[in-house]
């Protein structure tokens, strides 16, 4: 799916199943809580935290969808065509980062 098609996705979601978009600060505040449960999954599974047996269970594809769900929806709610700006970002990366990491004895 491509983003455009999410972007259309999660408008029709909200249309469907939702009474409306929160507003944007809100979304920022869900946002950050969902990047937060990413975290702690992250933290505790590949980092040094003990990983509590409650959160085994977690799914991080869940909590990573979670996520992009909220993003897309500050997108959409803020007229960002994301399609467009992931696109042009993807570009300026690759003629600034060209070469940038090649050299990079920590990524050896």
């Amino acid at each position: 799916m491509k983003i455009e098609d999410a972007q259309l996705a999660v408008d029709n979601w909200i249309k469907d199943h939702g009474v409306r978009y929160f507003n944007e600060l809100t979304n920022m505040a869900q946002l950050t809580e969902e990047v937060g449960e990413v975290a702690r999954i992250i933290a505790r599974r590949y980092g040094e935290q003990s990983e509590k047996e409650s959160d085994k269970e977690k799914d991080l594809g869940e909590e990573l969808a979670d996520v992009l769900f909220v993003v897309l929806c500050l997108a959409n709610q803020t007229g960002i065509d994301l399609q467009q700006a992931f696109d042009r970002k993807l570009e300026m990366k690759a003629k600034r980062d060209h070469d940038r990491h090649q050299n990079n004895k920590k990524l050896k």
